[in-house]
């Protein structure tokens, strides 16, 4: 180094960077470091880049406030014009969309952003958990005070009598109240919530939990309760086996998560982890080859129902809310019609999504002068609920699937179709339309980016390839030895995935994983001894279910 002073001193001086004598003599890296912080702090430098590029609350609700509130963009909204005038006078409007945990165990700041209103230390407010369905009372809380506003300063805050819209802020007080996110407000009546915040990644990759001492079983499942509010991404549930099962949006994902579970929410207490599996989707690849029909358990009601495929673009669509369940009935059909050709008398007759009303499945009714078919559409949707969360091949969430409703003969009497008799036999006749429709499994799958050296590209090939993978392009950074190349790689194959690769390359390669889409697993499930006959054999074995997928005939019935 000491050749290099004068070098040093040069470029110093024409940076106007100024060095203490003991920082001077610090070993090479820290003096690096310490000219790089003097020459652009990271904190001063992105506070002038967000002054200087993005836009200010004023101004950039003005064109967000459609797409922020989910009840009708009219002037005559008060909460909706609050929002896009980001006036501190309209009634509070505030999104939480982070629960911060606190030096106090147990406790969280609920962190959000003010879109319209004052929140003030001491206020009630009424609270719209991420479950609230407008109109209902589920996931809703009301009179609720607010202790403390802080404002979050890195690891300090620091509190503040109120503060206006425009601004982010920390809640001390509501955190019982909510899970993940919420909408808060301080008005009397109760308006349509903010959207929900929409995630590009999933949580794919899934490990059962257990504590190692029964004792401290308590202790684990309040340790899930409050790893699922300090990360949005991670979703613990419990199943039908008595499990704890945490997921995750990846392996190092789920490894910091359960850490955290281990270290900061359970004290240290001893956790059996079982080995990481990967969330499948069911789907269909045809129209149904067969009208598929299932008899009610009294023999007095009939189903007839046909299966067919959504595009994956229709999919997404669904997700991403255009064609969902919240959309306008109207301006769905016609997107529908215009955009994926539907019929648009089909596209206004979608009875329900699912599952939980929101995924990428839908039921149509396409039936002509069937009397009393109101009365029976609450059943078909609940068993549309209960099908779509457990596929017929291995009980996994199905995507893309379309059920059409094509005739329905019933008991004339309404005692004879209600409820139970109508919701097994409409499972029935969807699990029919399923297997009769080329049915297929999916998986998820990665896009990696991986930093290297071009000697290195060989390993990198090899490793790919092993793991299924595909690679989709590779470029190199202008005047620079390093290329970037891109691949889809199943979240299957991706567990030890970096450290192969890193043993490929001799350390010169540097992954970066993100969910990207899910993809039709090789092989027909219904064919014995394929490969994904095999992978669906092994999820129903893992899951305690029957070994075998059921035959067609168990679903459906003869005339």
């Amino acid at each position: 180094m000491n050749e290099k002073k004068e070098k040093v001193e040069k470029m110093l001086k024409s940076l106007n960077i100024a060095l203490t004598t003991e920082e001077r003599d610090q070993v090479p890296k820290k003096l690096l470091k310490t000219i790089m912080m003097k020459f652009l702090p990271a904190a001063e430098t992105l506070l002038q880049m967000i002054v200087a590029h993005l836009p200010s609350p004023k101004r950039a609700q003005k064109y967000r406030a459609d797409m922020l509130y989910s009840g009708e963009a009219v002037e005559t909204d008060k909460y909706f014009m609050g929002i896009k005038n980001c006036d501190a006078k309209a009634p509070l409007m505030l999104y939480i969309s982070k629960m911060v945990p606190t030096a106090d165990r147990g406790r969280f700041f609920a962190f959000g952003r003010i879109f319209s209103g004052t929140v003030r230390s001491g206020q009630k407010v009424r609270i719209m958990g991420n479950n609230y369905i407008y109109g209902k009372k589920q996931d809703l809380h009301e009179d609720k005070p607010v202790q403390r506003a802080v404002l979050m300063m890195g690891r300090y805050q620091e509190a503040v009598e109120d503060m206006p819209c425009g601004n982010v802020v920390g809640l001390v007080g509501v955190d019982k109240y909510i899970i993940k996110s919420a909408t808060i407000t301080d008005d009397g009546e109760t308006p349509h919530p903010l959207r929900d915040m929409k995630y590009s990644v999933s949580p794919v990759v899934r490990v059962a939990v257990e504590a190692k001492n029964p004792s401290d079983l308590p202790k684990l499942v309040e340790g899930l309760k409050r790893l699922a509010k300090s990360d949005p991404l991670v979703v613990c549930s419990i199943e039908e086996s008595g499990e704890h099962i945490v997921a995750g949006a990846g392996e190092l994902h789920l490894e910091i998560c359960l850490k955290d579970l281990q270290d900061d929410f359970m004290n240290g207490a001893p956790l059996k982890i079982s080995e990481p599996v990967v969330s499948f989707r069911e789907t269909v690849t045809e129209l149904s080859n067969v009208q598929c029909l299932s008899k009610s358990a009294n023999k007095h009601n009939r189903l007839f129902c046909r299966g067919a495929p959504l595009t994956e673009e229709l999919s997404l669509a669904i997700e991403e809310g255009t064609a969902g369940s919240d959309a306008d009935p109207k301006n769905r059909a016609r997107y529908l019609a215009d955009t994926f050709e539907w019929d648009v008398a089909e596209a206004r007759k979608i009875w329900c999504y699912g599952p939980d009303n929101r995924g990428p499945n839908v039921v149509v009714d396409v039936t002509k002068g069937v009397q009393n078919m109101s009365e029976m559409k609450d059943s078909f949707v609940a068993a549309w609920q209960w099908a779509t969360r457990e596929g017929v091949l291995c009980d996994e969430n199905m995507r893309g699937v379309r059920v059409n409703v094509e005739d329905v003969t019933m008991h004339a009497d309404a005692i004879h179709r209600g409820g139970g008799q109508i919701i097994p036999t409409a499972r029935r006749v969807y699990y029919a339309c399923c297997l009769t429709a080329e049915p297929r499994l999916m998986e998820p799958m990665f896009i990696v980016d991986i930093q290297t050296v071009e000697h290195a590209m060989g390993g990198i090939y090899g490793v790919l390839t092993r793991r299924r993978g595909v690679i989709i392009g590779e470029e190199n950074r202008p005047g620079t030895p390093i290329y970037n190349v891109r691949a889809y790689l199943p979240v299957a194959e991706s567990f030890g995935f970096t450290a192969d690769l890193r043993a490929g390359t001799g350390g010169q390669a540097f992954p970066q994983c993100v969910f990207d889409h899910w993809q039709e697993y090789p092989g027909n499930p219904l064919e014995p001894k394929s490969q994904a006959n095999t992978t669906t054999l092994a999820v129903r074995l893992r899951k305690g279910l029957k070994p075998d997928i059921p035959p067609l005939d168990s679903f459906m019935d003869k005339l």
